[in-house]
Protein backbone atom coordinates (compact mmCIF):
# COMPACT_ATOMS: atom_id res chain seq x y z
CA UNK A 1 0.00 0.00 0.00
CA UNK A 2 1.42 3.35 -1.16
CA UNK A 3 1.78 6.05 1.86
CA UNK A 4 -0.80 8.28 -0.31
CA UNK A 5 -3.13 5.48 -0.55
CA UNK A 6 -2.28 4.31 3.30
CA UNK A 7 -3.17 7.45 4.34
CA UNK A 8 -6.14 7.93 2.90
CA UNK A 9 -7.53 4.80 4.56
CA UNK A 10 -6.33 5.76 7.88
CA UNK A 11 -8.02 9.09 7.96
CA UNK A 12 -11.56 8.00 6.25
CA UNK A 13 -12.01 4.14 7.61
CA UNK A 14 -13.08 4.11 11.16
CA UNK A 15 -11.24 1.40 13.40
CA UNK A 16 -13.47 -1.74 14.36
CA UNK A 17 -14.13 -0.45 17.98
CA UNK A 18 -16.08 2.68 16.09
CA UNK A 19 -17.62 1.22 13.15
CA UNK A 20 -21.50 1.98 13.59
CA UNK A 21 -24.04 -0.28 15.37
CA UNK A 22 -27.43 -0.11 15.85
CA UNK A 23 -27.91 1.62 19.14
CA UNK A 24 -29.86 -1.14 20.52
CA UNK A 25 -26.77 -3.19 20.02
CA UNK A 26 -24.65 -0.16 21.62
CA UNK A 27 -27.05 -0.10 24.49
CA UNK A 28 -26.87 -3.69 25.32
CA UNK A 29 -22.75 -3.89 25.13
CA UNK A 30 -22.52 -0.87 27.68
CA UNK A 31 -25.48 -2.80 30.06
CA UNK A 32 -24.10 -5.90 29.80
CA UNK A 33 -24.01 -7.45 33.71
CA UNK A 34 -21.15 -9.45 34.67
CA UNK A 35 -21.03 -11.13 38.07
CA UNK A 36 -19.91 -8.66 40.60
CA UNK A 37 -16.64 -9.45 43.15
CA UNK A 38 -14.24 -8.24 45.19
CA UNK A 39 -10.75 -7.23 44.01
CA UNK A 40 -9.33 -8.30 47.62
CA UNK A 41 -9.95 -8.55 51.22
CA UNK A 42 -9.05 -6.13 53.03
CA UNK A 43 -7.06 -6.87 56.51
CA UNK A 44 -8.65 -8.12 59.40
CA UNK A 45 -9.74 -4.87 61.47
CA UNK A 46 -8.85 -2.22 59.13
CA UNK A 47 -12.33 -1.19 58.77
CA UNK A 48 -11.41 -0.72 54.98
CA UNK A 49 -14.22 -1.81 52.33
CA UNK A 50 -13.50 -3.86 49.90
CA UNK A 51 -13.28 -2.42 46.02
CA UNK A 52 -16.65 -4.28 44.13
CA UNK A 53 -16.09 -4.91 40.85
CA UNK A 54 -16.29 -6.93 37.89
CA UNK A 55 -13.88 -8.68 34.81
CA UNK A 56 -16.06 -8.17 32.20
CA UNK A 57 -15.49 -10.68 29.16
CA UNK A 58 -12.91 -13.16 29.07
CA UNK A 59 -9.48 -12.09 28.37
CA UNK A 60 -10.38 -8.61 27.12
CA UNK A 61 -12.47 -7.62 30.06
CA UNK A 62 -14.00 -3.97 28.95
CA UNK A 63 -11.28 -3.05 27.04
CA UNK A 64 -13.51 -3.21 23.87
CA UNK A 65 -16.68 -1.23 26.06
CA UNK A 66 -13.72 1.45 27.01
CA UNK A 67 -11.83 2.09 23.46
CA UNK A 68 -15.71 2.31 21.73
CA UNK A 69 -18.02 4.28 24.30
CA UNK A 70 -15.11 6.63 26.14
CA UNK A 71 -16.99 8.85 28.07
CA UNK A 72 -20.13 6.87 28.24
CA UNK A 73 -18.15 4.16 29.50
CA UNK A 74 -16.78 5.73 32.24
CA UNK A 75 -19.79 7.86 33.43
CA UNK A 76 -21.39 4.37 33.26
CA UNK A 77 -19.21 2.62 35.49
CA UNK A 78 -19.02 5.92 37.83
CA UNK A 79 -23.01 5.67 38.08
CA UNK A 80 -22.89 1.59 38.64
CA UNK A 81 -19.93 1.33 41.27
CA UNK A 82 -19.12 4.81 42.80
CA UNK A 83 -15.81 6.94 42.69
CA UNK A 84 -13.87 3.32 43.40
CA UNK A 85 -13.86 0.33 41.57
CA UNK A 86 -12.48 -2.37 39.51
CA UNK A 87 -12.26 -3.80 36.40
CA UNK A 88 -11.15 -6.42 34.24
CA UNK A 89 -9.04 -5.10 30.76
CA UNK A 90 -5.92 -5.59 28.89
CA UNK A 91 -5.51 -9.35 31.18
CA UNK A 92 -5.27 -6.94 34.23
CA UNK A 93 -7.40 -6.24 37.08
CA UNK A 94 -7.53 -2.26 36.70
CA UNK A 95 -8.73 -0.34 39.89
CA UNK A 96 -10.68 3.00 38.67
CA UNK A 97 -10.57 6.27 40.74
CA UNK A 98 -12.98 8.64 39.89
CA UNK A 99 -14.36 12.01 40.55
CA UNK A 100 -12.29 14.75 42.44
CA UNK A 101 -11.51 13.14 46.11
CA UNK A 102 -10.53 9.84 44.70
CA UNK A 103 -8.38 11.57 42.04
CA UNK A 104 -6.81 13.67 45.04
CA UNK A 105 -5.84 10.46 46.48
CA UNK A 106 -3.99 9.39 44.03
CA UNK A 107 -2.21 11.94 42.73
CA UNK A 108 -1.08 14.25 45.50
CA UNK A 109 0.15 10.52 46.74
CA UNK A 110 0.98 11.77 49.95
CA UNK A 111 2.18 8.17 51.11
CA UNK A 112 3.84 7.77 47.52
CA UNK A 113 1.61 4.49 47.57
CA UNK A 114 1.36 5.67 43.78
CA UNK A 115 3.60 4.81 40.68
CA UNK A 116 4.17 5.51 37.43
CA UNK A 117 4.53 1.88 36.81
CA UNK A 118 0.89 1.94 35.56
CA UNK A 119 1.86 4.05 32.33
CA UNK A 120 4.72 1.48 31.99
CA UNK A 121 2.43 -1.47 31.55
CA UNK A 122 0.79 0.72 28.23
CA UNK A 123 4.09 2.49 26.61
CA UNK A 124 7.12 1.28 28.27
CA UNK A 125 8.05 -0.18 24.56
CA UNK A 126 7.32 3.04 22.86
CA UNK A 127 8.21 5.29 25.12
CA UNK A 128 11.32 4.67 27.04
CA UNK A 129 11.91 6.92 30.28
CA UNK A 130 9.92 9.63 28.76
CA UNK A 131 9.27 12.43 31.88
CA UNK A 132 6.06 10.82 32.78
CA UNK A 133 7.28 7.06 32.94
CA UNK A 134 9.51 8.21 36.06
CA UNK A 135 9.05 8.05 39.16
CA UNK A 136 10.10 9.92 42.42
CA UNK A 137 13.15 11.21 42.94
CA UNK A 138 14.25 10.70 39.44
CA UNK A 139 11.12 12.08 38.11
CA UNK A 140 11.62 15.10 40.18
CA UNK A 141 15.92 15.44 39.00
CA UNK A 142 14.71 15.09 35.14
CA UNK A 143 11.90 17.07 35.27
CA UNK A 144 14.30 19.81 37.49
CA UNK A 145 16.51 20.00 34.66
CA UNK A 146 13.37 20.06 31.72
CA UNK A 147 12.08 22.82 33.25
CA UNK A 148 14.94 25.12 32.25
CA UNK A 149 13.28 24.81 28.36
CA UNK A 150 9.90 25.94 29.70
CA UNK A 151 10.20 29.47 31.15
CA UNK A 152 8.53 32.18 30.24
CA UNK A 153 11.29 33.84 27.84
CA UNK A 154 11.66 30.08 26.20
CA UNK A 155 7.77 30.32 25.74
CA UNK A 156 7.70 33.34 24.30
CA UNK A 157 10.41 32.54 22.09
CA UNK A 158 8.33 29.52 20.83
CA UNK A 159 5.42 31.22 20.49
CA UNK A 160 7.58 33.62 18.01
CA UNK A 161 8.89 30.51 16.01
CA UNK A 162 5.75 28.85 15.86
CA UNK A 163 3.41 32.06 14.59
CA UNK A 164 5.05 31.79 11.01
CA UNK A 165 4.56 28.34 10.50
CA UNK A 166 1.14 28.51 12.04
CA UNK A 167 0.20 31.20 9.11
CA UNK A 168 1.53 29.83 6.43
CA UNK A 169 0.10 26.09 7.07
CA UNK A 170 -3.70 27.55 8.32
CA UNK A 171 -3.38 29.97 4.51
CA UNK A 172 -2.35 26.58 2.80
CA UNK A 173 -5.09 24.22 3.14
CA UNK A 174 -7.02 23.70 0.26
CA UNK A 175 -11.02 22.48 -0.57
CA UNK A 176 -14.04 23.61 1.20
CA UNK A 177 -15.21 20.34 3.27
CA UNK A 178 -11.55 18.89 4.57
CA UNK A 179 -11.17 16.70 7.63
CA UNK A 180 -10.14 19.49 9.72
CA UNK A 181 -8.25 16.61 12.13
CA UNK A 182 -5.63 15.25 9.70
CA UNK A 183 -4.91 19.27 8.66
CA UNK A 184 -4.83 20.24 12.32
CA UNK A 185 -2.16 16.68 13.10
CA UNK A 186 0.34 17.30 10.50
CA UNK A 187 0.26 21.34 11.19
CA UNK A 188 1.05 20.61 14.72
CA UNK A 189 3.76 18.25 13.61
CA UNK A 190 5.24 21.19 11.69
CA UNK A 191 5.28 23.26 14.60
CA UNK A 192 6.49 21.07 16.68
CA UNK A 193 9.47 19.94 14.34
CA UNK A 194 10.15 24.10 14.23
CA UNK A 195 9.69 24.50 17.78
CA UNK A 196 11.40 21.42 19.18
CA UNK A 197 13.98 20.69 16.43
CA UNK A 198 14.52 24.17 14.97
CA UNK A 199 13.67 22.46 11.27
CA UNK A 200 11.14 23.13 8.47
CA UNK A 201 9.07 20.56 7.80
CA UNK A 202 10.67 17.99 5.30
CA UNK A 203 10.10 14.62 3.26
CA UNK A 204 10.34 12.86 6.64
CA UNK A 205 7.59 14.57 8.25
CA UNK A 206 4.90 11.74 6.94
CA UNK A 207 7.34 8.70 8.21
CA UNK A 208 7.48 10.59 11.43
CA UNK A 209 3.77 11.83 11.63
CA UNK A 210 2.90 7.56 10.87
CA UNK A 211 5.81 6.89 13.43
CA UNK A 212 4.10 8.41 16.29
CA UNK A 213 0.42 7.25 15.79
CA UNK A 214 1.85 4.07 15.64
CA UNK A 215 3.53 4.33 18.88
CA UNK A 216 0.05 6.30 20.19
CA UNK A 217 -2.27 3.33 19.02
CA UNK A 218 -0.02 0.24 20.24
CA UNK A 219 -0.41 1.30 24.19
CA UNK A 220 -3.95 -0.56 24.24
CA UNK A 221 -3.23 -3.22 21.53
CA UNK A 222 -4.95 -6.28 22.46
CA UNK A 223 -2.72 -8.46 21.21
CA UNK A 224 0.95 -7.76 23.13
CA UNK A 225 2.94 -8.94 20.56
CA UNK A 226 4.65 -8.21 17.38
CA UNK A 227 2.05 -9.94 15.12
CA UNK A 228 2.68 -8.72 11.46
CA UNK A 229 0.10 -6.21 10.68
CA UNK A 230 -0.76 -5.79 13.97
CA UNK A 231 -0.98 -1.85 16.00
CA UNK A 232 2.02 -3.47 18.39
CA UNK A 233 4.32 -4.20 15.81
CA UNK A 234 3.36 -0.96 14.61
CA UNK A 235 4.06 0.30 17.44
CA UNK A 236 7.28 -1.22 18.16
CA UNK A 237 8.51 0.04 14.15
CA UNK A 238 7.46 3.59 14.87
CA UNK A 239 9.67 3.60 18.23
CA UNK A 240 12.90 2.66 15.87
CA UNK A 241 12.06 5.39 13.30
CA UNK A 242 11.95 8.20 15.84
CA UNK A 243 15.00 6.53 17.46
CA UNK A 244 17.59 6.66 14.46
CA UNK A 245 15.55 10.12 13.60
CA UNK A 246 16.69 12.03 16.64
CA UNK A 247 19.95 10.10 17.19
CA UNK A 248 20.79 11.27 13.66
CA UNK A 249 20.46 14.78 14.62
CA UNK A 250 21.87 14.63 17.96
CA UNK A 251 25.46 15.10 17.60
CA UNK A 252 24.65 18.41 15.56
CA UNK A 253 22.61 19.69 18.55
CA UNK A 254 25.37 19.06 21.05
CA UNK A 255 27.23 21.31 19.17
CA UNK A 256 25.15 24.18 18.50
CA UNK A 257 23.41 26.55 20.68
CA UNK A 258 20.04 26.79 19.23
CA UNK A 259 16.85 28.47 21.19
CA UNK A 260 14.84 24.65 20.21
CA UNK A 261 13.64 22.45 22.65
CA UNK A 262 16.45 19.77 21.08
CA UNK A 263 19.12 22.58 21.75
CA UNK A 264 17.84 23.59 25.18
CA UNK A 265 17.68 19.74 26.17
CA UNK A 266 21.16 19.22 25.16
CA UNK A 267 22.60 22.12 27.19
CA UNK A 268 20.08 21.76 30.27
CA UNK A 269 21.66 21.75 33.57
CA UNK A 270 20.44 20.78 36.91
CA UNK A 271 21.44 23.03 39.78
CA UNK A 272 24.28 20.58 40.68
CA UNK A 273 25.53 20.58 37.22
CA UNK A 274 23.53 17.57 36.00
CA UNK A 275 22.43 16.96 32.84
CA UNK A 276 21.17 14.60 30.21
CA UNK A 277 22.93 11.66 28.46
CA UNK A 278 22.25 11.00 24.79
CA UNK A 279 19.92 8.51 25.79
CA UNK A 280 18.20 10.59 27.95
CA UNK A 281 17.52 13.29 25.25
CA UNK A 282 16.17 11.06 22.68
CA UNK A 283 13.94 9.26 24.77
CA UNK A 284 12.30 12.64 26.60
CA UNK A 285 12.18 14.19 22.58
CA UNK A 286 10.24 11.14 21.54
CA UNK A 287 8.08 11.32 24.31
CA UNK A 288 7.69 15.36 24.30
CA UNK A 289 6.98 15.77 20.47
CA UNK A 290 4.50 12.84 21.05
CA UNK A 291 2.90 15.08 23.64
CA UNK A 292 2.80 18.65 22.20
CA UNK A 293 1.68 17.54 18.81
CA UNK A 294 -0.99 14.95 19.60
CA UNK A 295 -2.81 17.46 22.84
CA UNK A 296 -2.45 20.20 20.67
CA UNK A 297 -4.56 18.31 17.72
CA UNK A 298 -6.91 17.13 19.88
CA UNK A 299 -7.69 20.23 21.86
CA UNK A 300 -7.66 22.66 18.91
CA UNK A 301 -9.80 19.85 16.91
CA UNK A 302 -12.73 20.12 19.66
CA UNK A 303 -12.25 24.01 20.15
CA UNK A 304 -13.14 24.39 16.08
CA UNK A 305 -15.74 21.76 16.44
CA UNK A 306 -17.43 23.88 19.42
CA UNK A 307 -16.89 27.00 17.69
CA UNK A 308 -18.63 25.04 14.35
CA UNK A 309 -21.50 24.19 16.53
CA UNK A 310 -21.83 27.87 18.15
CA UNK A 311 -21.24 30.06 15.67
CA UNK A 312 -21.79 32.83 17.81
CA UNK A 313 -18.85 31.98 19.63
CA UNK A 314 -16.93 31.84 16.35
CA UNK A 315 -17.61 35.78 15.60
CA UNK A 316 -17.20 36.60 19.42
CA UNK A 317 -13.96 34.84 19.04
CA UNK A 318 -13.10 36.01 15.70
CA UNK A 319 -13.59 40.24 16.89
CA UNK A 320 -11.04 40.03 19.20
CA UNK A 321 -8.28 38.33 16.78
CA UNK A 322 -8.96 40.71 13.87
CA UNK A 323 -9.03 43.66 16.66
CA UNK A 324 -4.98 42.74 16.77
CA UNK A 325 -4.61 43.49 13.54
CA UNK A 326 -2.35 41.97 10.62
CA UNK A 327 0.91 41.74 12.99
CA UNK A 328 1.99 37.93 14.49
CA UNK A 329 1.04 37.93 17.58
CA UNK A 330 3.17 37.72 20.44
CA UNK A 331 3.09 35.62 23.89
CA UNK A 332 1.20 38.92 25.26
CA UNK A 333 -1.22 39.13 21.90
CA UNK A 334 -1.90 35.94 22.82
CA UNK A 335 -2.97 36.71 26.29
CA UNK A 336 -5.26 39.32 25.17
CA UNK A 337 -7.65 37.21 23.62
CA UNK A 338 -9.90 36.06 26.63
CA UNK A 339 -13.23 34.62 24.11
CA UNK A 340 -10.69 31.84 23.30
CA UNK A 341 -9.47 31.49 26.83
CA UNK A 342 -13.12 30.42 27.80
CA UNK A 343 -13.44 28.03 24.81
CA UNK A 344 -10.37 26.25 25.35
CA UNK A 345 -11.02 25.71 28.63
CA UNK A 346 -14.54 24.22 28.29
CA UNK A 347 -13.10 22.20 25.42
CA UNK A 348 -11.13 21.00 27.51
CA UNK A 349 -13.74 19.81 30.05
CA UNK A 350 -15.43 18.30 27.51
CA UNK A 351 -12.68 16.23 26.00
CA UNK A 352 -9.99 15.55 28.06
CA UNK A 353 -6.79 14.95 25.59
CA UNK A 354 -5.93 12.32 28.03
CA UNK A 355 -8.83 10.04 29.41
CA UNK A 356 -6.91 8.03 31.71
CA UNK A 357 -3.87 8.24 33.98
CA UNK A 358 -2.64 4.28 35.03
CA UNK A 359 -0.58 4.47 38.21
CA UNK A 360 0.45 1.12 40.06
CA UNK A 361 0.52 0.64 43.59
CA UNK A 362 3.91 -0.10 45.14
CA UNK A 363 2.32 -0.73 48.51
CA UNK A 364 -1.15 -1.29 50.30
CA UNK A 365 -2.87 1.74 50.62
CA UNK A 366 -6.08 2.82 50.47
CA UNK A 367 -8.68 5.64 48.90
CA UNK A 368 -11.45 6.88 50.57
CA UNK A 369 -11.82 3.42 52.86
CA UNK A 370 -11.46 1.25 50.39
CA UNK A 371 -8.57 -1.46 50.47
CA UNK A 372 -5.82 -1.40 47.37
CA UNK A 373 -3.15 -4.12 47.69
CA UNK A 374 0.03 -3.46 46.22
CA UNK A 375 1.19 -4.55 42.90
CA UNK A 376 -2.74 -3.12 41.42
CA UNK A 377 -3.08 -1.35 38.42
CA UNK A 378 -5.19 1.66 39.08
CA UNK A 379 -6.34 4.42 36.63
CA UNK A 380 -7.54 8.09 37.26
CA UNK A 381 -10.34 9.13 35.35
CA UNK A 382 -10.48 12.71 34.27
CA UNK A 383 -13.51 12.77 32.15
CA UNK A 384 -15.34 11.25 34.81
CA UNK A 385 -14.16 14.64 37.56
CA UNK A 386 -15.34 16.87 34.33
CA UNK A 387 -19.04 15.80 33.95
CA UNK A 388 -19.48 15.92 37.81
CA UNK A 389 -22.86 17.17 38.40
CA UNK A 390 -21.70 17.55 41.93
CA UNK A 391 -19.12 20.56 40.49
CA UNK A 392 -20.52 21.71 37.54
CA UNK A 393 -23.77 22.74 35.85
CA UNK A 394 -24.87 21.21 33.46
CA UNK A 395 -21.71 19.14 32.65
CA UNK A 396 -22.69 18.03 29.59
CA UNK A 397 -23.45 21.65 27.97
CA UNK A 398 -20.98 23.99 26.09
CA UNK A 399 -21.15 26.73 28.54
CA UNK A 400 -17.66 28.32 28.43
CA UNK A 401 -18.96 31.01 30.66
CA UNK A 402 -18.70 28.55 33.41
CA UNK A 403 -14.81 29.40 33.16
CA UNK A 404 -15.34 33.09 33.81
CA UNK A 405 -15.04 35.40 36.74
CA UNK A 406 -17.87 35.14 38.73
CA UNK A 407 -18.55 31.42 38.10
CA UNK A 408 -15.47 29.90 38.03
CA UNK A 409 -17.09 26.15 38.74
CA UNK A 410 -13.68 24.64 38.19
CA UNK A 411 -12.64 25.60 41.15
CA UNK A 412 -15.29 23.75 43.29
CA UNK A 413 -12.73 21.25 43.81
CA UNK A 414 -8.87 21.09 43.15
CA UNK A 415 -9.65 18.54 40.85
CA UNK A 416 -12.51 18.96 39.13
CA UNK A 417 -10.78 20.54 36.03
CA UNK A 418 -7.41 18.56 35.41
CA UNK A 419 -7.02 18.49 31.17
CA UNK A 420 -3.24 18.25 32.54
CA UNK A 421 -3.29 15.80 35.03
CA UNK A 422 -2.00 16.77 38.51
CA UNK A 423 0.19 16.56 41.42
CA UNK A 424 3.98 15.82 40.88
CA UNK A 425 3.55 14.80 37.30
CA UNK A 426 0.91 17.43 35.79
CA UNK A 427 1.95 18.43 32.29
CA UNK A 428 5.09 20.24 32.06
CA UNK A 429 4.26 21.63 28.65
CA UNK A 430 0.56 22.81 29.37
CA UNK A 431 1.54 26.59 28.99
CA UNK A 432 3.12 25.56 25.61
CA UNK A 433 0.07 23.91 24.03
CA UNK A 434 -2.20 26.06 25.21
CA UNK A 435 -0.78 29.25 23.84
CA UNK A 436 -0.15 26.95 20.28
CA UNK A 437 -4.01 26.28 20.70
CA UNK A 438 -4.54 29.71 21.00
CA UNK A 439 -2.03 31.05 18.23
CA UNK A 440 -3.75 28.27 15.85
CA UNK A 441 -7.21 28.97 16.36
CA UNK A 442 -6.12 32.61 15.91
CA UNK A 443 -5.10 32.27 12.45
CA UNK A 444 -7.76 29.94 11.41
CA UNK A 445 -10.35 32.63 13.04
CA UNK A 446 -8.44 35.43 10.74
CA UNK A 447 -8.11 33.15 7.80
CA UNK A 448 -12.11 31.05 7.37
CA UNK A 449 -15.31 31.18 8.45
CA UNK A 450 -15.95 27.25 9.19
CA UNK A 451 -19.34 25.39 10.13
CA UNK A 452 -20.37 21.46 10.57
CA UNK A 453 -24.30 20.44 9.30
CA UNK A 454 -27.01 21.45 12.07
CA UNK A 455 -27.63 17.76 13.12
CA UNK A 456 -24.10 16.88 13.13
CA UNK A 457 -22.15 15.41 16.34
CA UNK A 458 -18.49 14.67 16.81
CA UNK A 459 -17.82 10.94 17.63
CA UNK A 460 -14.53 10.97 19.45
CA UNK A 461 -12.88 7.15 19.00
CA UNK A 462 -11.02 6.26 22.26
CA UNK A 463 -8.50 3.43 20.99
CA UNK A 464 -5.47 5.45 22.41
CA UNK A 465 -6.04 9.47 23.06
CA UNK A 466 -9.20 10.54 21.53
CA UNK A 467 -9.64 11.30 17.13
CA UNK A 468 -12.51 12.14 15.89
CA UNK A 469 -14.05 8.87 14.02
CA UNK A 470 -14.90 10.46 10.61
CA UNK A 471 -11.60 13.16 11.12
CA UNK A 472 -14.03 15.83 11.63
CA UNK A 473 -15.30 16.90 8.31
CA UNK A 474 -16.02 21.34 8.14
CA UNK A 475 -17.12 23.19 5.79
CA UNK A 476 -14.79 26.25 5.16
CA UNK A 477 -14.95 29.34 4.05
CA UNK A 478 -12.02 31.89 3.50
CA UNK A 479 -12.78 35.33 4.14
CA UNK A 480 -12.26 37.76 1.91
Amino acid sequence: MTSAVGRAFRERVPPLTAIPLPRAVDRRLLDQRWPVRELAAPPAGSGLAPVIGDAGAPVVGHAIESMRFGLDFALHRFAKYGPVSWMGAFGQRIVVLAGPDATQAALVNKDKAFSQEGWKFFIERFFHRGLMLLDFEEHHLHRRIMQEAFTRDKLAGYMRQAAPVLRDGVAAWGGDRPRLYWLLKRLTLDVASRVFMDMPPGEDAEAVNRAFVGTVRAATALVRMPVPGGRWAAGLHGRRVLERYFAEKLPSKRRSEGADLFSALCHARGDDGAEFTDDDVINHMIFLMMAAHDTATITSSAVAYHLAKHPEWQERARSESLALGAELPDLEALESLPTLDLVIKESLRLTAPVPSLPRMTVKDTEVLGHYIPAGTMCSVSPNTNHYSPDHWSNPRAFDPERFAEGRREDKSHRFAWMPFGGGAHKCIGMHFGNNEVKLLLHEMLRTYRWSVPEGYRIKWDYVSLPVPVDGLPVRLQRLR
